[in-house]
């Protein structure tokens, strides 16, 4: 997953103004007591940060992937 992705979900799931906010702001153990930007600058795979968010956060394991969007024909 590049990084580009992970903010597409986050996003996604959290609303563009809150997730970031929650992505600065949000410590938590699976990632050593980091926060999600902390992670990602310590070099963490995006798709670790992500899935440990959706850890911390509850997201069902159905959203974990983004959401479905229609393609175009």
């Amino acid at each position: 997953m590049r990084v580009s992705r992970f903010w597409t979900l986050v996003e996604d799931e959290f609303g563009a103004a809150y997730a970031h906010s929650l992505a600065r702001s949000h410590v938590m153990s699976a990632l050593g007591g980091r926060t999600a930007v902390e992670a990602l600058e310590a070099g963490i795979p995006p798709r670790e940060v992500w899935l440990a968010l959706c850890a911390d956060m509850d997201v069902p394991a159905e959203r974990r992937h983004g959401r479905d969007v229609p393609r175009s024909r």
